[in-house]
């Protein structure tokens, strides 16, 4: 067995607990290719029952998913109910899905999943009483009849693209308003929560636990040189996360596509540190914003660290990195200003000259950009200054045309 498999199913445990459920035991097998009747070799299946046995098991989680054949077979042969990966991922999502929103795309992802599982099987669906794989926001909608299931898919799809309606008008809305936007991504528990409270005060949830943050949460960010951002904390990533989550959190993670720029949050002191950034690169790269630019933000340096791997975690990373504290504030003035110099150009140089009665200007001026020099004139207010262009109308008649020395 691999350091990748050991750690992969430490993981697994890790999720089990989060999901309720005690760990006990660990069974790995070395195979070529995954058996088609049990993934696991036949005389591993006797082996697994009487391991059941022997420990009373109720439960056996395996670290891939499973066809609907495979699980039917093992629980016939160890005598209890069997969940993949995939199936305890779902699971966590539905315990922790709060709002309306996230209840909708976990049970799409669920029905998703379910429906090749119903084929012939009479005990699927009795299975829904509760218990890891079993319990979602939509169970009590569920019915043995597959054209049932199909036309619920169809209107969770429907309800989804409303959210998606929703957050892109919400979207255009951010952007008439010149704000950029900065989306926090990464592996599950990296602190992204942590973060976005300790930058905007948000008060958003954090807990030391996987997947944590379900819904996104947006705020506005204060950067040096009076700039502002919005930024979003948006769902954790993890390895071998199921395409059903992808494919319906889809509305939410547009966010990720529509961001001028992300903050890859991942844990400094994971020994998975190279793996999880990996990891997270390549759910990014099946959203199609691989090139999009980001700062890797090395989180959690209050804590123990292997700085060789921190060092070739950033020599392989494409974009800046920064190391910080979200805990205890190190380094977040660091990272406020790489997000500052990483944002696009949005503000024009001006100069001219504003009446003494329009000091409602020279305050827009002070919240919406950076004045570099102010002269008190008989005439006015002299200054040369940089505005936000959404603001640069409402100063326009008082300014100098770059080609012309008089005030317009």
């Amino acid at each position: 067995m691999t350091i990748d498999s050991e750690e992969s199913l430490a993981e697994l445990a890790l999720l089990a607990e989060t999901a309720g459920a005690l760990p006990i035991a660990q069974v790995t097998q070395h195979k070529q290719r995954p058996d088609p009747a049990f993934f696991i070799g036949r005389g591993k299946v006797e082996e697994l029952a009487l391991l059941r046995q022997s420990l009373g098991a109720e439960l056996i989680l395996f670290d891939d998913e499973l066809n609907p054949t495979q699980i039917r077979n093992l629980e016939k042969a160890v005598g209890c109910r069997i969940a993949d990966r995939t199936a305890l991922i779902l699971d966590i999502f539905a315990q922790r899905a709060r709002s309306k929103e996230g209840q909708l795309q976990v049970e799409l992802a669920q029905l998703q999943y379910l429906l090749p599982r119903l084929t012939g099987q009479g005990v699927a669906l009795s299975r829904l009483g509760g218990g890891i794989g079993t319990r979602g926001p939509g169970e009590t909608k569920l019915e043995t009849d597959r054209r049932h299931i199909r036309r619920r898919l169809e209107e969770l799809t429907a309800a989804i693209e409303q959210v998606r309606r929703r957050r892109q008008r919400q979207r255009e809305n951010r952007r008439q308003s010149a704000t950029p936007m900065v989306a926090l991504v990464g592996y599950t528990n990296a602190g992204k929560s942590t973060l976005l409270n300790a930058l905007t005060q948000a008060n958003a949830y954090t807990a030391d636990q996987l997947f944590a943050t379900l819904d996104p949460t947006t705020r506005l960010l204060e950067l040096p040189e009076n700039r502002r951002v919005l930024l979003t904390d948006t769902v954790g990533f993890i390895s071998k996360l199921p395409h059903y989550l992808i494919k319906a959190f889809h509305a939410t993670l547009e966010e990720v596509a529509q961001a001028d720029l992300l903050l890859h949050v991942a844990d400094a002191g994971h020994s998975r540190l190279a793996e999880q950034v990996t990891a997270v690169a390549s759910v990014l790269k099946a959203l199609g914003v691989q090139d999009k630019p980001a700062i890797l933000v090395l989180n959690k340096i209050d804590q123990p660290l292997d700085w060789s791997l921190i060092e070739q975690v950033k020599l392989s990373h494409r974009g800046r990195a920064v190391e910080i504290s979200a805990r205890d504030g190190a380094g977040l003035d660091d990272l406020k200003d790489l997000i500052s110099q990483s944002m696009p150009e949005s503000r024009r140089p001006i100069r001219g000259r504003l009446p003494y009665s329009r000091t409602d200007l020279l305050a827009l001026l002070h919240r919406h950009g950076e004045i570099y020099s102010q002269q008190y004139t008989p005439n006015g207010i002299r200054l040369e200054a940089a505005v936000d262009e959404s603001h640069l109308a409402a100063v326009a008649p008082y300014l100098e045309h770059e080609d012309d020395a008089t005030p317009v």
